[in-house]
């Protein structure tokens, strides 16, 4: 169906559905649907991984290497970051190089993240800066809202679980989540989005119109279209709500499109507009 704007030019409808009403349980991504505070880890990985693989033997440039690398990790977006650690070994071997082990990646990104948002987090854990600075717009007005219509809430992120949780709490938002908060653990194999989706909905037998997904990224979404959930998509211009312009509704294209491909029914910048939203999934 050909996408058209609802009437208050905030929400893009993509697929109309017949289906509302009947929400019960909602899986929220983290990074980026919820949260600022790892705004710009793009910006650490795939520099990184470009310069991993402008060292083997077979390297295209800088810039067909950029183009390359940002659509793995853009398709990989929402899985574990070991994932796109595992797919960064493979294009240095494709390329002639030998490649170092995945978690060695992954340690070495997360040493690099680090150092962007670390004065990030020391400022939400003294007091220095506010939740409100690094929450999308209505995310917590969101979760209250559906919370009191009696949704059963789950986070599940590719961020390690420790990691998402201590931030979660950080923001205000850990307690919203009745369902709890699920992130990368070491055994990557034992954990996954389409893992915690299908214990949803096994454990409130749910039908596929009774689940709605929210993310920024193609995985949380292509697997809520997978069992047939309600999926928002959110496409989040990061680094542009960190600097607090929110008076217009600001889509970032790059996500858009992805979110639309992964089947997102409906695409919204944040959750400055909530109620609409929530009125929107319940079919009112």
């Amino acid at each position: 169906m050909r996408a058209r704007l609802s009437n208050d030019a905030w929400m893009e409808i993509i697929r109309e559905r017949d289906d509302r009403s009947r929400l019960r349980a909602a899986l929220f991504d983290f990074d980026g649907t919820l949260s600022l505070i790892r705004e710009g880890w793009q910006d650490v990985m795939i520099p990184m991984m470009v310069e991993v693989l402008l060292e083997t033997p077979r390297a295209e440039s800088r810039k067909e290497l950029e183009w390359v690398v940002k659509q793995f990790v853009t398709d990989l977006t929402g899985l574990q970051t070991i994932y796109q650690m595992i797919r960064l070994a493979e294009e240095v071997g494709k390329r002639g190089g030998t490649p170092r082990g995945p978690l060695e990646y992954k340690w070495e990104y997360l040493r690099r993240l680090d150092m962007r948002i670390a004065d990030r987090i020391r400022g939400l854990e003294k007091g220095d800066r506010r939740p409100e600075e690094f929450l999308v717009p209505g995310a917590a007005v969101l979760l209250q809202a559906l919370r009191d219509r009696g949704v059963v809430l789950y986070c599940a992120s590719g961020t390690d679980e420790l990691y998402c949780r201590h931030e979660a709490d950080l923001l205000g938002l850990g307690a919203f989540f009745a369902g709890g908060v699920r992130g990368a653990i070491d055994d990557y194999k034992k954990f996954s989005k389409r893992k915690v989706i299908q214990s949803i909905i096994a454990e409130y037998a749910l039908s596929g119109g009774e689940l709605a997904c929210a993310g920024d990224g193609f995985v949380e979404i292509e697997e809520g279209v997978a069992v047939g959930a309600h999926t928002v998509g959110v496409a989040t211009r990061e680094e542009v709500l960190l600097g607090g312009e929110t008076k217009e509704p600001l889509v970032d294209e790059w996500k858009r499109e992805r979110l639309i491909a992964a089947g997102a029914d409906v695409i919204i910048p944040d959750f400055r507009h909530a109620a609409r939203l929530v009125a929107y999934l319940f079919g009112e």
